[in-house]
């Protein structure tokens, strides 16, 4: 996975969904030994301005700027949360992300790409926010990574669990989700949006 800026769950999560998505990637198999920045630097999520409150008040901020603060602790190398409050079409909304503060324009970056994206139709979703949609809400016991019985080329990625009917249930690497896979997998309100292309 890159560090581009990405979306990573549709609609507002609640707090018990904010904490769950803070380690999205906590299972993955070089937790303790890799650098996980890749993975988490550039994911953004929308939350309720409770929550947005509660972690402002949770530790002194590392800083603020404007509508934005940065938490204090390092999730990972010089990646951290950043909390986001921001006028979007008239309304406040507030959302999550992770950026790599050694790079100083990613906070910019982000909120330009949160902006942007919350600005379009909600109603369309790209091929990649679905997929992280479904990662993002499958619990943790039905998905994973692949490990040493999977091809050379496919250990590492991650993986979600894939009820097949008379097959029964079998792993499957999330990227490699059929359509008819990806519309099982995503919450019934989500499941007909349109596709759109990633801008």
């Amino acid at each position: 996975m890159t560090s581009s800026v990405r979306k990573v769950f549709q609609s507002v999560a609640s707090r018990q969904q904010m904490f769950r998505m803070f380690d999205r990637h906590g299972q993955r198999p070089d937790r303790h030994d890799g650098d996980g920045t890749p993975l988490y630097a550039g994911e953004w999520f929308e939350i309720a301005e409770a929550a947005h409150d509660y972690m402002f008040e949770v530790l002194p901020p590392l800083w603020i700027r404007c509508s934005m603060f940065a938490m204090r602790e390092f999730l990972t190398g010089s990646v951290t949360s950043v909390f986001f409050a921001l006028r979007i079409d008239g309304a406040i909304r507030y959302f999550h992300g992770y950026c790599d503060l050694s790079d100083k324009a990613s906070v910019e970056a982000m909120r330009v790409a949160i902006v942007e994206r919350e600005s379009r139709p909600l109603c369309a979703m790209t091929c990649q926010e679905r997929l992280e949609h479904i990662w993002s809400i499958t619990a943790d016991d039905y998905r994973g990574y692949a490990g040493s019985r999977w091809p050379a080329e496919a250990r590492g990625k991650r993986t979600v669990l894939i009820y097949g009917g008379k097959e029964g249930s079998f792993l499957k690497l999330l990227d490699d989700l059929t359509d008819d896979e990806i519309a099982a997998k995503l919450p019934v309100q989500l499941r007909y949006r349109p596709i759109t292309f990633a801008t």
